[in-house]
Parts: C-alpha cells; structure tokens; sequence
C-alpha cells in the first residue's frame, strides 16, 4: 500500500482553531471592556472640568471679590451657602440668563467661551452633569460633584467615603451617587 502525504488541514482542524481563537478575542474584550473604559473616560474629563470650575470661582472671587452667583443676583452675600446647581445654572458662571449667552466666568476670561459647548451643560439628566455649589461662609470652598458612570469611578467614590447627596437650590435632596471635586462634603 501507498503512503498518502496529506498536505493542509482538515474542515474539523480549521473549525477548531478558529473557535479557540474566538474564545481568546472574548476573553481579551472582556478583560479590556471597552464600555467600562469609555466610561472612566468620561468620568476623567469630569473631574478635570469640575477642578476647572472651581479653579475658575475662585479665581473670579479674588478679582471681583463676590462669587458668581453673587454676581448674578441669584445669592445675596458670599457668606450665604449656595446650594448645588447644574452648570448650566446662570450662578454657575458659565451660562449668563440663557446657555446662548455668555456667563460671568467666561466674560471675565476665566473659563474659555468653548467651555459653555460642553456636554454636561446641555445635558437634562442629572447623571450626565457637573453641579457646583458652596457651603455657609465666605472661607467655604466652591464644589464641584457629578454622578460617576464606571464602576470602579463608583466603587472608589464609596470606597473613599465621597457618596454624598446634591441639596439643590429647591430644597430636594437626591440620593444619588456623587463624586466630588474637593474632599468636603456635598451637602
């Protein structure tokens, strides 16, 4: 009997390689979770903004020595506390009565004219904002909190004790997941 060299592979040997090679992509996906990743992402560009926010207030208050809501007759005195808004509030400083107009923070140069073009200052949902508030007293530091949207942005957040509930200017307060800007409390 003849010897038959067999040369290449079999239909079931391809299949094989081919299913092996799926379960490792799967395995590398799950492991990389380009959701979780956007998510971190975005919840970076958060706290950026919001440490330029506050970098912003502050720096507005040193110049005109008032805060910006102060500025926009929303807050009678920078000892009054200033419960948190949405950055596109008018005491913010970044919107002035409506988000077509400049705030106070952008026409006093503090904040770029782009920073108004924002995603989180059009946003209507509160998990998709920046708030900004201030405690009782003038020595009191502007915060700047939003809703994490990663898993570990969240998991970080509890595991530091920086979960805190947003007092909003109408007196409600939201149990919801926040992160802060500054290590003092939200509320």
């Amino acid at each position: 009997m003849r010897n038959l060299i067999r040369k290449g592979f079999t239909l079931v040997e391809l299949l094989i390689v081919i299913a092996l090679l799926g379960v490792i992509a799967l395995i590398v996906i799950a492991a990389i979770n380009p959701i979780e990743q956007a998510n971190r992402a975005r919840d970076t560009r958060f706290k950026a903004d919001g440490s330029q926010m506050i970098a912003a207030g502050d720096r507005y208050f040193a110049s005109f020595n008032e805060f910006p809501w102060v500025t926009a007759g929303i807050a009678t005195s920078n000892d009054a506390s200033f419960g948190f808004v949405s950055a596109s509030n008018e005491g913010a400083g970044i919107c002035g009565a409506t988000c077509t107009v400049d705030g106070v923070l952008i026409t006093s140069n503090e904040l770029k004219t782009e920073f108004r073009n924002r995603d989180f200052v059009t946003a209507t949902a509160a998990d998709a904002q920046l708030f900004i508030g201030k405690g009782q007293g003038t020595s009191q530091s502007i915060y700047a909190c939003f809703i994490p949207a990663a898993k570990a942005s969240r998991d970080k957040a509890i595991a530091d004790g920086n979960v805190y509930t947003i007092n909003q200017t109408n007196g409600t307060r939201s149990a919801i997941f926040v992160f802060q800007s500054n290590l003092e409390s939200c509320t």
